[in-house]
């Protein structure tokens, strides 16, 4: 059990007595909410992938099908699971306050705040490289290898999306300041167009990815409009849930935007890759959500000082979570592949029970999740007086 420094030697603590000092060493003034929604993003993604990626044999390797493209019935599922406007919410919030309250230059701020993010990335490029080195010289076949290095590389766009709104965070803030709502308007606006050029012009494929900054920045917009005091009124928070969701729905049954908010093989379209104007503004339902919910989230985390402390645990590892969760489920796969056609791990996705069977080894992939993040979440911790009284809260 961790504990704290004291005069040179570690007390180890019961986990009462970590949750109680988790508890009381939370500033006052901490939004508790903020960190449950970040919490619960991270949950929604991981869940997601594990239940959307089924390893199956092609004859030149394991290779990638997805529950989705075999049942579209399960669709639903993503609306769920698809959680990363949250993230980018609660980035925009966290960082505002974040950058707000500083007492330090901005070059400093952003620097404190890249390293949390790359500094466990590059730990991970590190340990594949070698992976993929051993597993080669191991005899892995190429197409199962393949299959694993696009899984554990292909979600690291996220991360330079994020660094470089954390970096505009100034700029987002006082574009909020000057526009309000209508830069709102304006980021939508814009992811319209976009699309507009793709799908009606017939405009070239790259154009979309241009909304990879532009989508993404619409919640991170609304992130830092929450920290300006935007959402006081739940009006807003209802005006956004419905009108995001209105907007999904008319986008999906008229203009032949997907119904699914994740990218499903052999689909023409993905709404995420790039996301599309239907993923924003599902996007918009999902931030009105999350404002409605922030009070209750809020009050529930002052009452269950055991549960904050798993919420504050999860936010200062979220990043070591994120990346290395698909490894987990990789290594128990590839692993296990020698049993045989194992349900749920190793068979085609396409039958109703082979949700089912996936959910159970759901258990299996958390396990391992957990050891190797007790290997690496080490690299995303942060230093000085917070690592020594072991307190898992951070200050913005």
């Amino acid at each position: 059990m961790p504990g704290i420094v004291e005069k040179g030697r570690a007390v180890k603590e019961s986990w009462s007595e970590r949750t109680r000092r988790v508890d009381a060493v939370t500033p006052p003034h901490r939004d508790r909410a903020a960190d449950a929604l970040r919490a619960m993003a991270i949950v929604g993604v991981v869940l997601g992938h594990w239940l959307v990626t089924a390893f199956v044999d092609t004859g030149d390797g394991l290779g990638v099908r997805s529950p989705l493209s075999e049942q579209p019935a399960l669709t639903p599922v993503s609306w769920v699971l698809q959680t990363l406007a949250v993230f980018f919410l609660v980035g925009g919030y966290s960082g505002a306050i974040g950058l707000r309250g500083s007492k330090v230059p901005y070059g400093t701020w952003l620097r404190t705040r890249l390293a949390r993010l790359f500094r466990p990335a590059v730990v991970l490029l590190g340990v594949w490289a070698a992976a993929v080195s051993v597993l080669t010289w191991a005899g892995l076949d190429l197409g199962t290898l393949r299959s694993m290095v696009k899984l554990v590389f292909s979600p690291l766009w996220f991360l330079v999306v994020y660094a470089a709104l954390t970096a505009l965070t100034p700029a987002v803030a006082a574009l909020w300041r000057r526009t309000r709502w209508y830069g709102l308007a304006l980021l939508v606006g814009l992811v319209a167009a976009v699309d507009a050029g793709r799908f009606a012009g017939d405009g070239p494929s790259w154009l979309g990815w241009t909304n990879i900054l532009v989508g993404w920045l619409v919640p991170y917009y609304l992130g830092v409009a929450w920290a300006h005091g935007a959402f006081a009124r739940r009006s807003t928070a209802y005006g956004l849930l419905g009108g995001g969701a209105v907007a999904t729905v008319v986008l999906v049954l008229t203009a032949g935007y997907p119904a699914s908010m994740v990218g499903v093989p052999g689909v023409a379209v993905s709404n995420l890759n790039p996301p599309t104007l239907a993923a924003v503004c599902f996007g918009l339902a999902q931030v009105g959500a999350a404002m409605l919910v922030r009070e209750p989230l809020a009050r529930v985390m002052r009452r269950r000082p055991g549960l904050w402390a798993v919420v504050a645990l999860a936010n200062l590892s979220a990043m070591t979570v994120f990346l290395w969760h698909q490894t987990a489920m990789m290594t128990v796969t590839v692993s296990l592949r020698a049993a045989g056609a194992l349900p749920g791990l190793h068979t085609a996705p396409d039958h109703a029970v082979w949700v089912l069977q996936r959910v159970v080894w759901i258990p299996v992939f958390a396990v391992t999740a957990a050891a190797l993040w007790m290997v690496f979440h080490r690299f995303e911790r942060v230093t000085g007086a917070r690592r020594r009284t072991g307190t898992a809260v951070r200050s913005g």
